[in-house]
C-alpha cells in the first residue's frame, strides 16, 4: 500500500504521495500540488526541496556518510584511481580491466587542445583570475566542436563529448597555470596516467625531460580529486542540471557549474582558509587570539574551513585527507609559518570544548588548501583544482538529467512587490 501525506488548506484535505529512496530517505512529492490546490511551497535556497531523484551520490550529514553509487568514499579514496571513480559516476559501475583500458585510452586520444584556445590568453587581462579564464575556455570548447551543441545526438556522439571534456580539462588547467607564470605551455605526455600527466604539464619545464612527479604527490592529488568528484545536489551540480535542462550543451552547462563553484561559499572556501591563515600570520601569529574571537558571539570573525552546511557530525572526506595532508607535508619537508598556524588551529578545534560541542571540525576545504599550498599552487588556483576534480560529477549529473528526460527547470516565487498602479509621466512624479 502506497504511503501518502495529507495537507489541509482552506478547510479541504489533499493527499500527496510519499517517495522513499533506496537508503530510506523520504520526500513528499509536490509535483501536482499547485494543480490540485493553487498553492506552491516556499523554500528559500531549496534547503528542504528535492529537485530531482538521482542514483549518483548518497550523503547522510547526520552520521557523516558519503557514498558514490553504493561505494563508500573511504573505499574509493583508498583503493581506486580518480579515473575509476569518474567511470563509476558517468557509467554507473566500476569498470572491468578492459573497460578501464578503453576509457583511459579514449581520454588520452583527446588531451591536446586547439591552438585557438591558446590564443585566447592574449586577450585575457593581466592578472585575471584563473577561474574566470577556466569558465571562458570551457565554454569556448563548444565553438571548436559545434556538433556538440545538440545534446540529443546519438549516444556515441554524446559520449565523445564527455570523453573530450574529461581529456582536455587537465590540459586547460595546466595552460592557465603556465600562462599566469609566464612559462611556455607543456604539452600532454600520454604515456603518463591522468593525474601524473596533469602534474607534468603544470610543474615541468619544456627543457626538462626528466621530471617525475613524486608518488606521494600523485597519490595526494588522486585522493583530493576523488574527494571532490561529486557531492549530491550542491550549488554547482544543481546549476549544471538547471542549465542543462534547457537543452544546453555539456560545455556551457559545465561552464555554468564552474561559475557557481567560484563563489567563496562553495568552491572558493579553501582559498578563504589560506587567506584567513595569512591574515593571522600578518597579525603576529597569535592563534589563541583568533580562536577567542571566533568564540566571541559579539565578534563577526569566524574561522573558515570548520564545520559544514550538510555534515552535522564530521566531514568523512576531511578524515581521509588529514592523513594525506600529514604525508605531503612530511614528504616535502615544508616549513611554512602559515601551515604552522593551520596546525595550531586544527589542534584547537579538535580539543577546545567550544568547537567540539558545536561539531565545528576541520572540513575538507581546510586540509585541501594546506596541501595545495604545500605543492606550490597559489591560493587563487585552488578552485581550479576543485573544478578539475568535480568534473566527472558534473558530467554525470548532466547526463542523468538528460537520460531521465527531466523538464526544463522553472522555480516559482512568491511575489512581494507593489500591486498594480497607474503609470505617471515625469511631471506627475514626486
Amino acid at each position: 500500500m502506497s504511503e501518502n501525506a495529507k495537507i489541509t488548506l482552506e478547510g479541504k484535505e489533499f493527499e500527496l504521495p510519499v517517495v522513499t529512496g533506496t537508503e530510506g530517505e523520504k520526500a513528499i512529492d509536490i509535483t501536482k500540488l499547485r494543480d490540485q490546490t493553487g498553492y506552491i511551497t516556499l523554500d528559500v535556497g531549496y534547503k528542504n526541496t528535492g529537485a530531482t531523484t538521482s542514483a549518483l551520490t548518497f550523503l547522510d550529514g547526520e552520521v557523516g556518510l558519503l557514498r558514490h553509487r553504493g561505494y563508500s568514499i573511504e573505499d574509493l579514496a583508498e583503493k581506486a584511481s580518480f579515473l575509476e571513480v569518474a567511470y563509476l559516476l558517468i557509467y554507473g559501475e566500476l569498470p572491468t580491466r578492459q573497460e578501464f583500458s578503453d576509457f583511459d585510452n579514449s581520454i588520452r586520444e583527446h588531451t591536446l587542445v586547439n591552438e585557438g584556445l591558446e590564443n585566447m590568453f592574449k586577450v585575457f587581462p593581466t592578472g585575471s583570475h584563473p577561474m574566470g579564464q577556466l569558465i571562458s575556455m570551457i565554454s569556448a570548447l563548444s565553438l571548436f566542436y559545434p556538433k556538440s551543441l545538440n545534446p540529443h545526438r546519438d549516444t556515441d556522439a554524446v559520449n565523445r563529448t564527455m570523453l573530450r571534456l574529461m581529456a582536455k580539462m587537465p590540459t586547460i588547467c595546466a595552460m592557465i597555470f603556465k600562462k599566469r607564470n609566464g612559462h611556455p605551455i607543456v604539452y600532454p605526455k600520454n604515456n603518463l596516467d591522468y593525474v601524473s600527466n596533469y602534474l607534468n604539464m603544470t610543474f615541468s619545464q619544456v627543457t626538462m625531460d626528466d621530471y617525475t612527479a613524486d608518488p606521494i604527490i600523485v597519490d595526494a592529488m588522486n585522493k583530493l580529486m576523488i574527494l571532490h568528484a561529486d557531492h549530491e545536489q550542491n550549488c554547482s551540480a544543481s546549476t549544471v542540471r538547471m542549465v542543462g535542462s534547457s537543452n544546453a550543451n555539456l560545455y556551457c552547462s559545465v561552464s555554468a557549474g564552474i561559475s557557481a563553484l567560484w563563489g567563496p561559499l562553495h568552491g572558493g572556501a579553501n582559498q578563504e582558509v589560506l587567506e584567513m591563515l595569512e591574515m593571522i600570520k600578518e597579525d603576529g601569529g597569535n592563534v589563541q587570539k583568533w580562536v577567542d574571537k571566533a568564540k566571541d558571539k559579539n565578534d563577526n570573525f569566524r574561522l573558515m574551513g570548520f564545520g559544514h552546511r550538510v555534515y552535522k557530525n564530521f566531514d568523512p572526506r576531511a578524515k581521509i585527507i588529514k592523513k594525506t595532508c600529514d604525508d605531503v607535508l612530511n614528504k616535502l619537508g615544508v616549513h611554512d609559518p602559515v601551515l604552522e598556524i593551520a596546525k595550531k588551529l586544527e589542534e584547537a578545534a579538535l580539543t577546545d570544548s567550544y568547537f567540539v560541542e558545536r561539531k565545528l571540525y576541520p572540513n575538507v576545504d581546510f586540509y585541501s588548501g594546506i596541501i595545495y599550498r604545500a605543492m606550490g599552487f597559489p591560493t587563487d588556483f585552488f578552485t581550479v583544482l576543485f573544478a578539475m576534480g568535480r568534473l566527472p560529477g558534473w558530467i554525470a549529473q548532466w547526463q542523468e538529467m538528460r537520460n531521465d528526460k527531466q523538464p526544463i527547470a522553472r522555480p516559482r516565487q512568491i511575489y512581494t512587490g507593489p500591486t498594480e498602479r497607474p503609470f505617471l509621466f515625469f511631471d506627475q512624479r514626486s
